[in-house]
């Protein structure tokens, strides 16, 4: 299942799911009913009425309105045991199975009273309690119950299959919710961090007395901040949604460094409705700017690469800047983890990020993750 699916458990309620469950149960039941009664009336019509065909006293059409009245009523007393079911279910399984195989062996009798009544009145014309034995009651008494005890075994598995179904689906419905929550938690983690990297840059210009650099980076900042709150309404986003914000926070930085900064892009267009983090890319890409561009005069290259691969997607960031033990000592490893933290909520684990050091200069950050499309 991916994960706009799960979103869509998210958005039923309880009560619609046992609405939406009521319903498929009730379909199932209906279906049951008349298929399973229009084969029993097959089976009895093949196995008890047409071998009788060559019997001399053999009454066709008394067999055939009796097969009728015995179906029928059949029928309704199934029918009134699945309601009956319906009333009792909620109650301890021991309890609900006493009440209800309770009522089908009731129902059973019933039924076999009916069955053994009509049959004397309709096919040979007695009256309905005429000329009864036990050793005939007996007989009949013991294929009715099993009817209504069949049908009871039925509708028990039916009921209990569409409740371990309602458990299933509020079982990830409750697991969606944890998991967005904490995907929620760790993004809401890089917001103060970026926000302080993004204001000390603007009062760095102030007292430069760049106050028209400082101007335009704080109107940028209001702009992506717009947004992000816009976009970031879900934990998750598309790719496409992803470049857009980092091309509003590359406009930031662009402000800051100007022609230091480099960006290059290089994004497989069948990769671009697939899902991912929201604000996955921007702390990597605010830390190859903070170790990478802002400690050299001349600036450095930025690369993003993103593609699929095997079922996966695969998304690099690479950058011309120091390497990769000089990062870790400066903490360049807390956004990386943060990274790898939210990709694992959301992909279980099928995922992984790897930062590596370039042949010649700079690093690279590797994040692969399952190739999952949004088609809304």
């Amino acid at each position: 299942m991916n994960v706009f699916n799960k979103a869509h458990l998210k958005e039923n309620s309880p009560l619609e799911l046992e609405s939406s469950a009521f319903k498929r149960l009730s379909k199932q039941f209906w279906s049951l009913q008349i298929g399973g009664w229009l084969g029993y009336m097959l089976v009895v019509f093949i196995a008890i009425i047409r071998p009788q065909f060559d019997s001399p006293d053999f009454n066709l059409i008394g067999q055939i309105i009796n097969l009728v009245v015995e179906t029928l009523s059949g029928f309704c007393l199934s029918l009134l045991q699945w309601l009956f079911i319906q009333r009792v279910i909620h109650n301890t399984l021991k309890q609900t199975l006493i009440l209800s195989f309770t009522s089908a062996a009731v129902l059973g009798l019933v039924y076999n009273i009916i069955k053994l009544g009509s049959y004397k009145v309709i096919v040979h014309s007695q009256q309905w309690n005429e000329a009864w034995n036990m050793l005939e009651f007996g007989g009949w008494l013991l294929f009715s119950l099993a009817t209504m005890f069949v049908w009871t075994s039925i509708f028990f598995i039916m009921f209990y299959n569409s409740k371990l179904q309602r458990e299933h689906e509020q079982l990830l419905r409750a697991q969606t919710l944890a998991k967005d929550a904490q995907l929620e938690m760790m993004r809401y983690q890089l917001n103060p961090h970026f926000m302080f990297n993004t204001m000390n840059a603007i009062s760095t210009l102030i007292l430069k007395e760049e106050n028209d650099k400082a101007s335009e980076m704080l109107d940028k900042l209001c702009g992506f901040f717009r947004y992000s709150l816009e976009a970031t309404k879900q934990s998750k986003s598309t790719l496409k949604d992803e470049l857009d914000l980092l091309g509003l926070y590359l406009s930031i930085e662009k402000v800051r460094f100007g022609k230091r900064l480099k960006v290059n892009f290089a994004v497989d267009k069948d990769v671009m409705n697939c899902v991912l983090p929201n604000m996955l890319c921007q702390p990597i890409i605010e830390n190859a700017v903070k170790y990478a561009v802002e400690p050299s005069k001349d600036g450095a290259e930025i690369t993003f690469k993103a593609y699929k691969s095997n079922e996966s997607l695969i998304i690099k960031i690479m950058d011309t800047g120091q390497a990769v033990k000089e990062l870790k000592r400066k903490g360049f490893g807390i956004g990386l983890q943060n990274t790898r933290s939210r990709l694992e909520v959301m992909f279980n684990g099928e995922c992984e990020v790897i930062l590596t050091p370039n042949q010649e200069r700079g690093n690279t950050v590797t994040m692969t993750m399952p190739y999952e499309v949004n088609n809304d």
